[in-house]
């Protein structure tokens, strides 16, 4: 079972954001969580949210607890970009690409490893 969260149209970049989701990525929830609180970067706080908003779906909606979540993954996608533009030199137009950015994070339980029921118990195996 998979808990999704999504947060679209984040007004930038991803490859701002690519850096941050990188150093969090492998690490449990918990422990992310408390990297992005106190890293030192925008997009930090943005992905914080996210990462936060799975853990409490997690929690809240499939009755899951935090201690039993692991990171599948984070995926950082490039939005819309808006097209501006602003006066050049000699009377031409400079674009600016101002980037949006989609992110998805995707925890799921941790592994229970289980007894095999179905083997038959045998003098060796005792």
């Amino acid at each position: 079972m998979e808990v999704i969260a999504y947060q679209k149209f984040i007004r930038m970049s991803p490859r701002k954001l690519r850096l941050v989701a990188d150093a969090v990525r492998s690490l449990h929830p918990s422990k992310a969580l408390v990297n992005l609180e106190f890293m030192h970067k925008r997009a930090a706080r943005v992905l914080y949210k996210v990462m936060r908003q799975a853990v409490s779906n997690a929690v809240n909606n499939q009755k899951l607890e935090e201690s039993a979540l692991k990171t599948k993954h984070i995926l950082i996608e490039e939005g819309p970009t808006y097209k501006r533009f602003r006066a050049g030199a000699r009377g031409r137009a400079r674009m600016i690409m101002k980037r949006t950015s989609h992110i998805k994070v995707v925890l799921e339980p941790k592994e229970v490893k289980k007894a095999d029921i179905n083997k038959p118990v045998t003098k060796e195996s005792k």
